[in-house]
Protein backbone atom coordinates (compact mmCIF):
# COMPACT_ATOMS: atom_id res chain seq x y z
CA UNK A 1 0.00 0.00 0.00
CA UNK A 2 1.48 2.98 -1.10
CA UNK A 3 1.35 6.19 0.86
CA UNK A 4 -1.86 8.07 -1.10
CA UNK A 5 -3.69 4.53 -0.42
CA UNK A 6 -2.68 4.84 3.33
CA UNK A 7 -3.85 8.17 3.96
CA UNK A 8 -7.00 7.04 2.05
CA UNK A 9 -7.85 4.24 4.34
CA UNK A 10 -7.05 6.31 6.86
CA UNK A 11 -9.58 9.18 6.11
CA UNK A 12 -11.88 6.37 5.58
CA UNK A 13 -11.70 4.84 9.09
CA UNK A 14 -11.78 8.47 10.36
CA UNK A 15 -14.89 8.59 9.13
CA UNK A 16 -16.42 5.44 10.21
CA UNK A 17 -15.16 6.06 13.34
CA UNK A 18 -16.84 9.04 13.92
CA UNK A 19 -20.14 7.76 12.26
CA UNK A 20 -19.87 5.12 14.67
CA UNK A 21 -19.95 7.57 17.56
CA UNK A 22 -22.42 9.75 16.60
CA UNK A 23 -24.84 6.94 15.94
CA UNK A 24 -23.86 5.26 18.77
CA UNK A 25 -25.78 7.38 20.87
CA UNK A 26 -29.42 7.64 22.02
CA UNK A 27 -30.07 10.35 18.86
CA UNK A 28 -29.54 7.17 16.36
CA UNK A 29 -29.28 7.04 12.94
CA UNK A 30 -32.05 8.91 11.55
CA UNK A 31 -30.77 11.90 13.11
CA UNK A 32 -27.37 12.22 12.52
CA UNK A 33 -26.55 14.64 9.76
CA UNK A 34 -23.70 14.36 7.03
CA UNK A 35 -22.74 17.57 8.12
CA UNK A 36 -22.46 16.17 11.76
CA UNK A 37 -20.03 13.45 10.62
CA UNK A 38 -18.33 15.47 8.32
CA UNK A 39 -17.55 18.14 11.20
CA UNK A 40 -16.60 14.91 13.78
CA UNK A 41 -14.69 13.39 11.19
CA UNK A 42 -12.97 16.33 10.16
CA UNK A 43 -12.85 16.22 6.92
CA UNK A 44 -15.33 17.84 4.18
CA UNK A 45 -18.81 16.81 2.72
CA UNK A 46 -17.82 15.92 -0.53
CA UNK A 47 -15.17 13.49 1.04
CA UNK A 48 -17.37 11.49 2.82
CA UNK A 49 -19.70 11.64 -0.34
CA UNK A 50 -16.72 10.38 -2.72
CA UNK A 51 -15.44 7.17 -0.23
CA UNK A 52 -19.21 6.39 0.97
CA UNK A 53 -21.66 7.95 -2.04
CA UNK A 54 -24.34 8.79 0.45
CA UNK A 55 -25.13 8.47 3.82
CA UNK A 56 -26.84 4.69 3.76
CA UNK A 57 -24.09 3.03 2.65
CA UNK A 58 -21.89 4.88 4.99
CA UNK A 59 -24.43 3.66 7.65
CA UNK A 60 -23.88 0.24 5.95
CA UNK A 61 -20.39 0.32 6.07
CA UNK A 62 -20.10 1.71 9.65
CA UNK A 63 -21.90 -1.55 10.84
CA UNK A 64 -20.23 -4.22 8.68
CA UNK A 65 -16.99 -2.31 9.91
CA UNK A 66 -18.10 -3.08 13.66
CA UNK A 67 -19.59 -6.75 12.52
CA UNK A 68 -16.04 -7.25 11.19
CA UNK A 69 -14.37 -6.38 14.36
CA UNK A 70 -16.06 -8.88 16.32
CA UNK A 71 -15.61 -11.82 13.69
CA UNK A 72 -11.77 -10.67 13.56
CA UNK A 73 -11.60 -11.01 17.30
CA UNK A 74 -13.15 -14.30 17.43
CA UNK A 75 -10.73 -15.74 14.62
CA UNK A 76 -7.87 -14.72 16.92
CA UNK A 77 -9.13 -15.96 20.36
CA UNK A 78 -9.52 -19.32 18.01
CA UNK A 79 -6.14 -18.83 16.80
CA UNK A 80 -4.39 -18.83 20.46
CA UNK A 81 -5.19 -22.92 20.54
CA UNK A 82 -6.30 -22.37 24.36
CA UNK A 83 -8.26 -25.28 25.68
CA UNK A 84 -11.72 -25.54 25.09
CA UNK A 85 -13.04 -23.80 28.75
CA UNK A 86 -10.57 -20.96 28.02
CA UNK A 87 -11.65 -20.47 24.67
CA UNK A 88 -15.19 -20.47 25.68
CA UNK A 89 -15.29 -17.92 28.67
CA UNK A 90 -12.62 -15.52 25.77
CA UNK A 91 -15.30 -15.85 23.39
CA UNK A 92 -17.98 -14.90 26.15
CA UNK A 93 -15.77 -12.20 27.70
CA UNK A 94 -15.42 -10.81 24.16
CA UNK A 95 -18.83 -11.29 22.76
CA UNK A 96 -20.19 -9.11 25.87
CA UNK A 97 -17.03 -6.53 25.63
CA UNK A 98 -18.74 -5.64 21.77
CA UNK A 99 -22.18 -5.11 23.22
CA UNK A 100 -20.65 -3.19 25.80
CA UNK A 101 -19.45 -0.86 23.24
CA UNK A 102 -22.77 0.28 21.99
CA UNK A 103 -26.16 1.43 23.22
CA UNK A 104 -29.39 0.19 23.07
CA UNK A 105 -30.55 2.50 20.48
CA UNK A 106 -26.85 1.02 18.15
CA UNK A 107 -28.43 -2.65 18.46
CA UNK A 108 -31.65 -1.96 17.54
CA UNK A 109 -30.63 0.14 14.65
CA UNK A 110 -28.21 -2.91 13.77
CA UNK A 111 -30.84 -5.72 13.83
CA UNK A 112 -33.60 -3.60 11.97
CA UNK A 113 -30.95 -2.64 8.99
CA UNK A 114 -29.49 -7.12 9.04
CA UNK A 115 -33.13 -8.23 9.26
CA UNK A 116 -34.96 -5.68 6.71
CA UNK A 117 -32.81 -3.87 4.36
CA UNK A 118 -31.71 -6.96 2.00
CA UNK A 119 -31.78 -5.03 -1.17
CA UNK A 120 -28.18 -3.39 -0.12
CA UNK A 121 -26.70 -6.81 0.85
CA UNK A 122 -26.77 -6.10 5.10
CA UNK A 123 -29.05 -9.38 5.55
CA UNK A 124 -26.83 -11.27 3.40
CA UNK A 125 -23.47 -9.71 5.91
CA UNK A 126 -25.84 -10.92 8.54
CA UNK A 127 -26.08 -14.75 7.12
CA UNK A 128 -22.24 -14.70 6.59
CA UNK A 129 -21.50 -13.61 10.04
CA UNK A 130 -23.60 -15.83 11.20
CA UNK A 131 -22.48 -18.53 9.32
CA UNK A 132 -18.73 -18.07 10.73
CA UNK A 133 -19.77 -17.92 14.28
CA UNK A 134 -21.14 -21.37 13.51
CA UNK A 135 -18.15 -22.37 11.95
CA UNK A 136 -15.69 -21.50 15.00
CA UNK A 137 -18.20 -22.54 17.44
CA UNK A 138 -18.30 -26.11 15.44
CA UNK A 139 -14.44 -25.92 16.20
CA UNK A 140 -14.63 -25.10 19.24
CA UNK A 141 -16.99 -27.93 20.45
CA UNK A 142 -14.54 -30.26 18.56
CA UNK A 143 -12.13 -28.85 20.33
CA UNK A 144 -14.19 -29.57 23.47
CA UNK A 145 -14.48 -33.47 22.45
CA UNK A 146 -11.54 -34.22 22.07
CA UNK A 147 -10.29 -32.75 25.50
CA UNK A 148 -13.21 -35.00 26.76
CA UNK A 149 -14.83 -31.45 27.92
CA UNK A 150 -18.14 -31.74 25.17
CA UNK A 151 -20.15 -35.19 25.57
CA UNK A 152 -19.95 -37.45 22.28
CA UNK A 153 -23.51 -37.96 22.57
CA UNK A 154 -24.42 -34.15 21.20
CA UNK A 155 -24.45 -34.51 17.76
CA UNK A 156 -23.03 -30.93 15.55
CA UNK A 157 -26.59 -29.70 15.09
CA UNK A 158 -27.99 -29.79 18.34
CA UNK A 159 -24.72 -28.43 19.76
CA UNK A 160 -24.76 -25.09 16.97
CA UNK A 161 -29.11 -25.05 18.48
CA UNK A 162 -27.65 -25.31 21.74
CA UNK A 163 -25.22 -22.22 21.19
CA UNK A 164 -27.71 -19.95 19.12
CA UNK A 165 -30.48 -20.28 21.20
CA UNK A 166 -27.94 -18.90 24.18
CA UNK A 167 -26.77 -16.48 22.46
CA UNK A 168 -29.88 -15.01 21.12
CA UNK A 169 -31.01 -15.17 24.07
CA UNK A 170 -28.08 -12.69 25.76
CA UNK A 171 -28.37 -10.40 22.71
CA UNK A 172 -31.57 -8.97 23.38
CA UNK A 173 -31.18 -5.85 24.38
CA UNK A 174 -32.92 -5.96 27.79
CA UNK A 175 -30.72 -9.03 29.12
CA UNK A 176 -27.13 -8.22 27.81
CA UNK A 177 -27.22 -5.21 29.88
CA UNK A 178 -28.49 -7.36 33.07
CA UNK A 179 -26.02 -10.52 31.82
CA UNK A 180 -22.28 -8.87 31.84
CA UNK A 181 -21.85 -9.25 35.37
CA UNK A 182 -22.34 -12.79 35.49
CA UNK A 183 -20.05 -13.60 32.52
CA UNK A 184 -17.90 -16.12 34.33
CA UNK A 185 -21.82 -17.92 35.90
CA UNK A 186 -23.16 -17.73 32.46
CA UNK A 187 -19.78 -19.39 30.76
CA UNK A 188 -19.68 -22.22 33.76
CA UNK A 189 -23.33 -22.94 32.93
CA UNK A 190 -22.73 -23.43 29.15
CA UNK A 191 -19.58 -25.33 29.82
CA UNK A 192 -21.43 -27.54 32.32
CA UNK A 193 -24.45 -28.26 30.03
CA UNK A 194 -22.70 -29.86 26.81
CA UNK A 195 -20.11 -31.49 29.84
CA UNK A 196 -19.85 -35.21 29.81
CA UNK A 197 -21.66 -36.76 32.94
CA UNK A 198 -19.70 -37.97 35.64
Amino acid sequence: MNGFEKRTQAKKYQVLEATFNLINTEVGIENVTVDEIARHANVGKTTIFKYFGSKENLIHEVFKYFITQMGDEARKIMAENKPFEETIIAMSQMKIHFLEKINKQFYLDLMDYFTKKDDDGLSLMMQEHVKESYSLMLDLFHRGRKEGKVDLKYSDEFLLIYFQALVEGISSPHIYSKIMPYTAQWTELLIKGVAPSK
